[in-house]
């Protein structure tokens, strides 16, 4: 019965898979955006306590601190080593005069904590250099074309000339600017607005001393805002949730991809019941009962939503790789928990089809067969 009808057939399993591959692509795009949000943070391996202004909501929101904050959290007992870091935007201009607006880091003169941890050419070691900087993949391309790497080449950040010491491997920002990295008195003579502050302070706890221990300390000592690195991550996740229209535009198109597949799988097993009807009715002449056809027909969904449901996951799987390596969309993947979400999803749609259309079988009168 099932396949005796390919159109209907090529219908209910191309319109699976349609729903199947909307939802999953659209889902994964979503989880890749809001850990865009927070690839900054991510980057920092170093550090597990991130120290701000009271009123700041979110990584991108900074509010600049003074040096003599970074003291006063040095002497927090717990604390064993405290960092200054910078965050801003600073204009890079190249030789050529292709410019963007980049995100700047400025990381600690000493220690360089902050960095990214893997790099694809040259080492943190370079940054001790005067007037040297790394910067990210995508801010290397731009500025200076594809692959392989030559270092040296110059940049105009701010009213700096400075070199390529290094390229890294940062994680992608929320919006896809080039990210430069610098030690921090070489950073605030970059950016234009406040030069002389900080963005952040990076800390680690002693041993014995938990982080969210820690954290209280230092918010009680100093008046300023600390967090831990994973609790700083999702309020800024949260924040770009609450405060944008990336949750609603992706929830419609997501709600579009269930509603096609509940119309499109529930109409056209309606029209198999139904033009399947003389033959239901046979088999409850010969004595089969409603429920043994009810399992039939859900066995048929089942083949149906399983064959849909791997062609949409398939062909997502497939989008992911092929542009894996282009950098406007690095960072997207297929992650299990969204497989799983969206099997589940619809799962649920094939099923609540599926009990509709089915009606007409429980209540189908065995002499039907016999009329005509």
């Amino acid at each position: 019965m099932l396949t005796g009808d390919r159109p209907k057939y090529f219908g209910l399993v191309l319109a699976i898979a349609f729903s199947t591959f909307l939802m999953s692509h659209q889902m994964s795009i979503f989880v890749g955006l809001l850990e865009r949000t927070r690839s900054q943070i991510r980057d920092v391996q170093d550090a597990s306590i991130w120290i701000m202004d009271p009123k700041t909501q979110y990584v991108d929101e900074v509010r600049a601190l003074s040096l003599q904050d970074l003291y006063f959290v040095r002497g927090v007992e717990g604390v064993q080593w405290a960092v200054p870091l910078l965050k801003g935007i600073a204009r890079a201009k190249a030789a050529d005069g292709t410019f963007r607006n980049s995100i700047l880091m400025g990381v600690d003169d000493a220690t360089l904590t902050g960095l990214p941890q893997k790099f694809l050419a040259g080492d943190w070691q370079s940054l001790r250099n005067p007037k040297t900087v790394a910067i990210d993949r995508v801010g290397y391309e731009y500025f200076f074309g594809a692959p392989p790497y030559q270092l040296g080449q110059e940049l105009e950040m701010g009213s700096q000339v400075v070199r390529v010491g290094a390229v890294v491997d940062a994680s992608p920002p929320f919006v896809n600017l080039p990210v430069v990295y610098a030690k921090f008195t070489e950073a605030i003579n970059m950016v234009g607005r406040e030069p002389r502050q900080l963005s952040f302070v990076l800390a680690k706890a002693q041993p014995g001393v938990t982080e969210e221990e820690l954290c209280q300390r230092i918010q009680a000592s100093t008046g300023l805002k600390a967090l831990t690195s994973k609790t700083f991550g999702w309020d800024t996740i949260w924040y770009y949730i609450k405060n944008t229209g990336i949750p609603i535009n992706f929830g419609i198109t997501i709600s579009i991809a269930l509603m096609v597949g509940a119309l499109v799988s529930g109409q056209t097993f309606s029209l198999f019941i139904l033009e399947n009807m003389k033959y239901f009715g046979a088999l409850k002449a010969i004595g089969v009962t409603s429920l043994r056809i009810v399992g039939m027909i859900i066995m048929q969904a089942l083949i149906v939503l399983a064959i849909g449901y791997s062609i949409g996951i398939f062909l997502t799987a497939l989008f992911f790789q092929l542009t894996q390596d282009n950098l406007d969309l690095r960072g997207f993947r297929l992650l299990p928990e969204i497989m799983l979400l969206t099997g589940g999803l619809i799962f649920v749609v094939v099923l609540m089809a599926t009990i509709l259309s089915v009606r007409r079988v429980v209540v189908v009168d065995p002499a039907v067969v016999f009329r005509g």
